[in-house]
């Protein structure tokens, strides 16, 4: 594998972040390790519990404080040491789950330092275009008629109406048609979710491929009848790159980050063999299932 591409590999960018981590914390804590009887202080532990002081109080500690925070803290080294060498670690599942944690913000680190380029937004834009697609806005106006009230006949007078309403030397106003509605009779440019939400899925559906400036119906929704005058469409679109570039990179990363942790948990799995205790006629089997013997079974 060339250099340049070995480099590129995610695994490759997590191991050295985790041996740079490995590094630091051996630089920073006690040298004697965990299994000594010796307890160093360093000034950068001094400098990190005034810091973190002075974060939480929102003041320096004073030095009757900051006696304090070292007390504090030879009392946790110790009884974590103590605690070690007894192996209260072992088998611990609030441990374990710290333990993860740490593997998966190491993973995040590493998302976090990867910058997108316009030619990876923009694909992720368009792989994603349903998630981030404008929808479509209706303005429109409505007579309404009340089938609950009228019944049968409501389609009848709905047919009368829209005769009268689409003659242009009619001067009957729409204002004053059809049955009273709790909903207003005109509404400006509306999202069709929005429709929707009012008058019901179909409706919305209906409504959006009407053509505008001509008087159609009847539509239904959960009301009744409504006779619909279109008067302004604003057809959806894909918004472009640079209208909603902060949402798409961080939407980006997002995906990014969670690509990364399975290709780098993928990479670490393809090297440990799982094994299951089976027990059959009274007698305990192991059964070593690796990868890809896992995957064939379930093909099966």
């Amino acid at each position: 594998m060339p250099l340049k591409s070995f480099l590129r590999e995610p695994l490759i960018h997590f191991l050295l972040i985790g041996a740079t981590l490995f590094l630091i914390f051996a630089v920073c804590d006690d040298p004697a390790g965990p299994q000594s009887s010796r307890i160093v202080i360093t000034n950068g532990q001094i400098e990190y519990l005034k810091a973190s002081f002075t974060r939480t109080r929102q003041h320096s500690p004073t030095e009757q404080e900051l006696q304090g925070l070292i007390d504090g803290y030879v009392r946790e080294e110790i009884l974590y040491r103590e605690a070690l060498a007894l192996g209260l670690d072992k088998n611990d599942p609030v441990i374990r789950r710290r333990l993860r944690q740490k593997l998966d913000l190491m993973s995040d680190d590493l998302a976090g330092i990867t910058i997108p380029t316009d030619d990876q937004i923009q694909k992720f834009l368009e792989t994603n275009s349903d998630k981030f697609r404008i929808e479509p806005q209706i303005a429109f106006r409505h007579v309404f008629l009340d089938i609950a009230q009228r019944g049968n006949s409501a389609f009848d007078e709905a047919a009368r109406l829209l005769a009268v309403l689409s003659d242009e030397r009619s001067e009957s106003n729409p204002e004053t048609l059809g049955d009273s509605l709790m909903l207003p009779r005109t509404f400006q440019l509306t999202h069709v979710s929005e429709i929707a939400k009012l008058f019901g899925e179909s409706f919305s559906i209906e409504l959006n491929n009407i053509t505008p400036d001509k008087w159609t119906g009847p539509v239904q929704s959960g009301y009744g009848l409504h006779l619909i005058l279109v008067t302004e469409h604003v057809a959806g679109r894909l918004p472009r790159l640079d209208e909603i570039r902060e949402t798409i990179e961080w939407e980006w990363t997002a995906a990014h980050r969670t690509e990364l942790k399975e290709n780098i948990y993928n990479e670490l799995r393809g090297r440990y063999t799982i094994v299951f205790e089976q027990q059959t006629g009274g007698e305990k089997t192991v059964r070593a299932i690796s990868e890809a013997q896992a995957a064939q079974e379930n093909q099966q």
